[in-house]
C-alpha cells in the first residue's frame, strides 16, 4: 500500500492536473451566497482552507474579512493570487495542508472550506485542525458534496472505472449528516447542516461536458490517463450516459443543465 507521503504527492498532483479554475468558475455563484449567508462581521480573520482560486476568498475579502486561502496545489494558488489582484484586494494565499495547517492555535474567527477539506484522506486530522486553528466560540462552515446527489453519482461511476484506494475514506462522506457529526464531535457543538441545492450549468452537450471535464477537471483527467483505450471508451459512456440521464436542460443539443447538492455544515468550536 502507499505511504502517506505518497497518498499526498499523488493528490497534489492530482488537484494540478488539468485546469481546476476553469471548473470553479462555474460554480462561483454558489461560492458567493455561501459566503452571503454566512455574514461574518467586517474584520473577521477567516481561513479558507483548499482555496483552490479563490471562489470562498475573494468574496470573503469583498466583504471586509481579513483573508488567508491555503492550499496543496500551487498552480491554483497562482491563480488566486492574480485574481485577488485584479480587484485590488489584500488576501494572503499559502500553500499548506489541511491536515497540518502552518498557523498557531486559536488564530481565527472562522474556518471556510467548499469542496476542498473533504477530498483530504485523513478526516479526523482535518477536524482536529480546524478546531485548533479556530478561537473558541468562533465558527466551522462547510459546503461538502452530498453522496446522493449527482456529484456522489459522478464519484461512483469514477470508483467503478478506477477503484479507489480502500484505506481512505470516501470523501464524500463529509456530505452524510451523521458522518460529519461524528467527526466534528469531540471540539464543535451547536452543529447545523443543511441540503442546499447548486445547479451544474454548462454550454455543451453531455459528450461536451464529459469533454470538458476530461480536460479541466484533475481528477477525472488522471482517472482517464489510468485507463487503455477501451477502459476510456467504457468510462466516457457511462459520464455521458450519467449527464444524460440527468440533463433537464430544454436544448441538450448545446446545453446541459443538471441539479446537484451539497451539504453545508456550520458549527461552533467548544
Amino acid at each position: 500500500m502507499p505511504t502517506i507521503e505518497q497518498i499526498k504527492s499523488n493528490m497534489r498532483s492530482t488537484w494540478m492536473a488539468g485546469d481546476f479554475g476553469v471548473v470553479a468558475k462555474t460554480i462561483s455563484g454558489a461560492a458567493e451566497e455561501f459566503v452571503t449567508r454566512l455574514a461574518l462581521p467586517a474584520g473577521s480573520r477567516v481561513l479558507d482552507i483548499a482555496t483552490g482560486t479563490g471562489n470562498l476568498a475573494l468574496p470573503l475579502a469583498r466583504s471586509g474579512c481579513i483573508v488567508i486561502g491555503v492550499d496543496i496545489a500551487p498552480n491554483l494558488l497562482e491563480q488566486a493570487h492574480e485574481r485577488a489582484a485584479a480587484e485590488n484586494l489584500t488576501i494572503q494565499f499559502d500553500e499548506g495542508d489541511a491536515e497540518a495547517l502552518p498557523y498557531p492555535d486559536a488564530s481565527f474567527d472562522a474556518v471556510v472550506t467548499m469542496f476542498g477539506a473533504m477530498f483530504a484522506p485523513r478526516p479526523e486530522l482535518v477536524a482536529a485542525e480546524c478546531a485548533r486553528v479556530l478561537k473558541p466560540g468562533s465558527t466551522l462552515a462547510m459546503a461538502n458534496w452530498d453522496p446522493a446527489g449527482f456529484t456522489g453519482l459522478m464519484f461512483k461511476v469514477a470508483s467503478k472505472h478506477v477503484p479507489p484506494n480502500p484505506d481512505i475514506p470516501p470523501p464524500v462522506l463529509w456530505g452524510d449528516d451523521a458522518t460529519v457529526r461524528a467527526r466534528l464531535a469531540p471540539s464543535f457543538s451547536n452543529v447545523r447542516t443543511e441540503l442546499v441545492p447548486i445547479d451544474f450549468d454548462l454550454p455543451f452537450d453531455t459528450p461536451g461536458v464529459v469533454d470538458f471535464f476530461r480536460k479541466y477537471f484533475g481528477p477525472t483527467q488522471v482517472a482517464f490517463s489510468r485507463l487503455d483505450p477501451a477502459g476510456q471508451a467504457a468510462y466516457a459512456a457511462d459520464l455521458e450516459a450519467l449527464w444524460s440521464t440527468h440533463n433537464i436542460s430544454p436544448t441538450p443539443t448545446n446545453h446541459t443543465l443538471v441539479k446537484n447538492q451539497y451539504l453545508e455544515v456550520i458549527a461552533t468550536r467548544n
